[in-house]
């Protein structure tokens, strides 16, 4: 489950095992040191650019994922992208739909996507608007009212298994942010309570099976540190680890 993140704390002295380096960028440039992961601060207004100058492969609609474990941070990144696209398109926010929203309980963990499909996807490929109920958690059911999903330029995806195979072919950008897994276990605990440890646990099985037989992290277009200790404005900036796929060792 996604779960919001904590405030960060005051800035941390920077591990030398963590980064090589440290730079800034606006989105476009980035920095590499032979095969050490390296730490760039980059600005989600940058990022919004690329998203609207790439192509749109669902539809006429760009479908950006934002993936990750539960507690990373996903939902945090998801939201400062959308307020950056909107920033550059009159104030028009994209949708946004959380997986949580769709999935039918704890056992649905991965099932969900039939759902996302019929109900989200498979509309705004045709250019059509699509629609979805949200689960309830605290009911257990989904709820009646449908949340309409209009075709646009964007459309932000945020959840586990969000950038999963199936849809790479037709995403303009994933996005696999990472964290702790001490710290996003913690994360979960204070929000939910230790009454759901049992399940936290078995999800978090589900998900490590599920990022190693995806292999996530190697074909996504950028990992994000959701839990970044360099001094930063989270509302402007994220902390992006290592090199961009494809994108050489030198400056681009």
């Amino acid at each position: 489950m996604e779960h919001p993140p904590m405030m960060p704390s005051a800035p941390r002295r920077r591990s030398a095992k963590r980064s090589a380096r440290v730079a800034v960028s606006s989105g476009r440039g980035n920095v590499s040191v032979g095969r050490v992961n390296v730490a760039v601060i980059e600005t989600y207004a940058g990022l919004a650019r690329r998203v609207l100058a790439g192509p749109a492969r669902l539809g006429r609609t760009r479908l950006v994922a934002v993936d990750g474990p539960s507690g990373a941070g996903k939902s945090r990144f998801a939201a400062r992208l959308a307020d950056a696209l909107a920033a550059r398109a009159g104030g028009v926010r994209p949708p946004l739909v959380h997986t949580d929203d769709l999935l039918d309980g704890w056992d649905d963990q991965f099932t969900f996507w039939t759902r996302l499909e019929e109900q989200v996807l498979g509309p705004l490929r045709a250019g059509r608007t699509g629609g979805y109920r949200r689960y309830s958690w605290v009911r257990r059911r989904f709820l009646d009212r449908v949340v309409p999903v209009p075709p646009g330029l964007v459309l932000i995806v945020e959840g586990v298994s969000a950038a999963r195979a199936a849809v790479r072919p037709e995403l303009t950008l994933s996005v696999l942010v990472t964290a702790p897994a001490e710290l996003r276990l913690r994360r979960a605990l204070d929000r939910d309570g230790a009454q759901i440890l049992p399940e936290l646990r078995r999800w978090h099985a589900g998900e490590r099976a599920h990022f190693a037989a995806d292999g996530t992290e190697a074909a996504v277009d950028l990992v994000v540190d959701g839990a970044p200790d360099l001094p930063h404005d989270g509302d402007r900036y994220y902390v992006r680890v290592g090199p961009r796929p494809g994108s050489g060792d030198g400056a681009g």
